[in-house]
């Protein structure tokens, strides 16, 4: 078993078996830490980890190979500017040759018979080697070309080394098929993981930047319905009458800013709530407190419904302000929606909603008042709020739906950038994703878990 495969074995094993030992692999070899699990009695605690998905690109034969690939490019290019000069060369020594031709005869000649020199003669026959002086530098250019064929012949020689050595390391493995089994066992991994179900935040990872776009505030997402495969990234630049989104085909696209379309809403947004769940994007219509459902693939407007008694336009933002009155997320439960009304003296609302017709299922009144929070996110029915959008943010407070139950927390994260515009929880991801300062920064989340095996 090849060591790639080996580890995700091993991983498999630490997400199946009821023992636990702690593993914390440091976050410099890549490991992404998930969730974290407990028994009831809180006699063991486990860290569920998957490796990057880069795990390959880790592999020592896989360095080994793309320095091999990176040799051979570099030996290739060289023979294709010796292959190139020396055609070059040949071909003016071709050229040349009726010219050389000609002063070997003179010259023999000359000394057959000194007296038919004369200065006219001897003019000519000096011209004619001025007309040769630049043979001499190709002359010299052949015994430097020599020496680079030399170095190139010593280069093939230890690449044909390493290669048997790697042939023999790697036996009768098939590498692309290695490859395709990990695949299958980062698939199987993520499918164990996602059985796990819910858990409390203990712990949010240092800031991951995916990439610098936009203006100071901002949104962007991915899907956040947990069945879903879709790979796509949506951006949404600005907070104010924005109607532009721009959707990526994957998070590689997004990065680099390419293979993109255009969606031009029908009705402007406001703030930054959005959220995009089971190919629909969920938004606040821009001065009211009507929530708007766009569907991505018709191009159209489903849905809308006014949220009522909700605050908007400024009335009841979050502490950076923004037109935040209206925040719209998603869990592992649903679609929610986190506002205030003036019934509600300014205290954070938190309402579960039917994704289908927007209509409030339940709502609970959290007594967190709203301006006091910088943002506030959804895991597994729990509301997240932090204490501020700037620098030396954390975590301070938490609300249990499915007990109406509070608690204040402490959990810090390194608000890098200094002012955090947006914070969703992606549960098919399990991590935050936040618009920071112009910035697309990802946060990987450590969550609590009771497991309960079979006997």
């Amino acid at each position: 078993m090849s060591p790639p495969e080996a580890l995700w074995v091993l991983l498999l094993l630490l997400v199946t078996v009821s023992s636990c030992k702690g593993l914390y692999p440091g976050s410099e070899e890549g490991w992404q830490v998930y969730s974290t699990a407990s028994d009831p009695d809180g006699r063991c605690m486990c860290t569920v980890v998957a490796p990057a998905r880069n795990l390959c690109k880790r592999d020592p034969r896989s360095r080994q190979l793309r320095s091999l690939t990176e040799q051979v490019q570099n030996v290739s290019q060289s023979m294709e500017v010796v292959d190139l000069r020396t055609s070059r060369d040949l071909q003016y020594v071709r050229d040349s040759e009726p010219l050389l031709r000609g002063v070997d005869g003179r010259l023999h000649t000359y000394v057959a018979s000194p007296r038919s020199l004369t200065a006219r003669s001897l003019q000519e026959l000096k011209g004619q080697m001025s007309q040769l002086r630049p043979l001499l530098s190709v002359v010299e250019q052949y015994r430097l070309d020599l020496q680079t064929l030399a170095t190139l012949r010593m280069e093939l020689l230890n690449l044909s080394i390493v290669l048997t050595a790697i042939q023999e390391e790697i036996g009768a493995y098939d590498y692309e098929e290695l490859q395709q089994r990990v695949l299958l066992l980062e698939t199987r991994l993520h499918s164990c993981m996602n059985k796990l179900g819910c858990g409390r935040l203990t712990a949010v990872s240092n800031p991951i930047t995916v990439r610098a776009s936009g203006s100071r505030f901002g949104s962007w997402m991915t899907d956040a319905m947990i069945p879903s495969s879709d790979s796509r990234v949506w951006s949404m630049d600005g907070y104010y009458k924005g109607r532009r989104v721009l959707e990526y085909r994957t998070m590689g696209d997004f990065t680099k800013g390419q293979n993109f379309v255009q969606h031009l809403l029908p009705h402007p947004w406001a703030g930054t709530g959005h959220v995009v769940y089971n190919g629909s994007l969920y938004y606040n219509k821009h001065q009211s407190n009507i929530l708007v459902q766009y569907h991505f693939r018709s191009r159209s407007v489903l849905l809308q419904r006014s949220l009522s008694g909700a605050g908007y336009n400024n009335t009841f933002p979050y502490s950076w302000g923004g037109s935040s009155d209206i925040d719209l997320m998603a869990d592992e439960t649903g679609l929610w929606a986190v506002y205030t009304s003036i019934p509600n003296a300014g205290n954070i609302m938190v309402s579960r909603l039917d994704p289908h017709s927007l209509e409030v299922l339940h709502s609970w009144d959290t007594g967190f008042p709203k301006r006091s929070a910088g943002e506030a996110f959804m895991i597994c029915g729990t509301l997240y709020v932090t204490n501020s959008h700037l620098a030396g943010a954390k975590v301070h407070f938490a609300y249990h739906t499915n007990t109406s139950t509070y608690e204040y927390t402490d959990i810090p994260f390194h608000n890098q950038y200094s002012h955090i515009s947006m914070m969703d929880y992606n549960p098919r991801e399990r991590a935050l994703y936040t618009w920071n300062n112009g910035h697309q920064v990802l946060y990987n989340v450590t969550l609590f878990h009771v497991i309960r095996s079979d006997g």
